[in-house]
């Protein structure tokens, strides 16, 4: 999940490198979403942060969080959690 606040929007480049590793992966186990921090009560922790946040669940839990929009820390993550 890109958690992402309404002044910042959501990293158009991390959903881009999201689509490429969706189509090279292919697999069913793997879902990206896009959530407005200011209008999920459940993600406030996260709100009034200056870099984007992407949060990991397997099996409804939260399992790893990487702060910032690095293209290779994200992929070895997804990769990692797959």
């Amino acid at each position: 999940v890109d958690a992402f606040q309404a002044w910042c929007g959501p990293c158009k480049t991390v959903v881009d490198l999201f689509q490429k590793i969706r189509n090279e992966v292919d697999s069913d186990l793997l879902h990206f979403a896009v959530a407005e921090v200011d209008s999920i009560d459940a993600l406030e922790k996260y709100r009034g942060k200056s870099k984007p946040v992407f949060l990991f669940y397997a099996g409804g839990e939260l399992v790893t969080v990487v702060r910032g929009a690095n293209a290779p820390s994200l992929q070895k993550t997804i990769l990692e959690q797959l």
